[in-house]
């Protein structure tokens, strides 16, 4: 006879995913907070950092840990239905679920079309995007108008979306998404030897350093170009 299956603790989230996690939160929450009034300098610094991280996000989703990588929480619509009848396997629970992954997807892409809309913007009063110029006057002010009405709701949409999913799985399904997220270590409650856990030694975290400072570096070329 087999006795009971115990509980295991699986590395999920390696490092520099933890990092880019929370800082992108922090700064998304400070870009809302200095979208208006006179801190429009904070606000581009901020949106600059923003690009910066998605960059990062974009090349770490290729060779970053293993659970962060894009191919682990692409699915199919089969497997988006099955984990809503709750009949998905342990290893599309592990990281970026069906749902999850949706989620992530559509904040990246949100938070892409805002940074790049401020790239071209102009409000003409307070703040001229760096690349305006290098557009036409008419797409300068739809990336304007864009970015300060549909893109700044679907953004905060998204936040408050994914924050409610968050507190759902904790109260409501006793999953903990957010300590796992911090401490990088997720408890399955069955066996998970087939599983692999996130690489998340010292060699890919000089590496995902690596390619912040090239990110940045990326950036801060990007805006020199204004003519």
């Amino acid at each position: 006879m087999h006795g009971p299956a115990t509980a295991t603790t699986l590395r999920v989230w390696d490092l520099p995913t933890r990092a880019f996690h929370w800082t992108l939160a922090a700064c998304v929450i400070a870009l809302v907070a200095t979208a208006k009034g006179g801190l429009m300098e904070w606000h581009a610094r901020l949106g600059y950092a923003v690009l910066a991280l998605l960059l990062f996000r974009l090349v770490w989703g290729l060779v970053g840990g293993h659970w962060s990588r894009f191919a682990s929480f692409i699915y199919s619509p089969a497997a988006l239905i099955a984990y809503l009848r709750g009949r998905s396997p342990l290893a599309h629970r592990v990281g970026h679920s069906p749902l999850g992954a949706l989620s992530v997807f559509a904040l990246l892409a949100v938070l892409a079309a805002q940074v790049g809309t401020g790239l071209i913007s102009d409000d003409e009063i307070a703040f001229t995007g760096p690349l305006n110029a290098l557009v036409s006057s008419a797409t300068g002010l739809a990336a304007t108008s864009y970015h300060r009405q549909i893109g700044q709701w679907l953004v905060i949409a998204l936040v408050v979306l994914h924050v409610a999913a968050v507190l759902f799985y904790l109260l409501r399904r006793r999953d903990n998404l957010i300590a796992p997220m911090w401490s990088g270590d997720k408890s399955l409650p069955e066996p998970a030897a087939d599983l692999p856990a996130a690489r998340d030694d010292l060699r890919s975290r000089v590496l995902a350093a690596a390619l912040v400072v090239a990110s940045a570096a990326a950036v801060a070329w990007l805006i020199t170009l204004r003519p």
